[in-house]
């Protein structure tokens, strides 16, 4: 029983989350985001270095809630780029 509860409050690093943010970071740059959506690549990018600092002394909750929300600021991001490039084209 004590083993279970150890492991119960064990949490594991983000390695998947983390993962999903840099692709989504990647492709955001790779669209253009930089000239297009520049505030949210910037945030998207900042909220992944803190997800690193905290994977660093083993905050893995705070790490996973930072790099999910890269992820999102990532993808919000590529979406406006997206947008962007459909007006210019309308």
């Amino acid at each position: 029983m004590l083993v279970l509860g150890v492991l119960a409050g064990c949490t594991s690093a983000p390695v998947q989350e983390m993962s999903d943010a840099r692709q989504a970071i990647h492709a955001a740059v790779q669209s253009g985001a930089a000239e297009h959506a520049p505030e949210q690549l910037s945030q998207a990018h900042n909220r992944l270095a803190l997800a690193q600092q905290h994977l660093k002394v083993r905050r893995f909750d705070d790490a996973r809630a930072e790099a999910v929300e890269a992820r999102a600021r990532a993808t919000e991001a590529l979406y406006l780029t997206e947008a962007a490039r459909r007006a210019r084209r309308d």
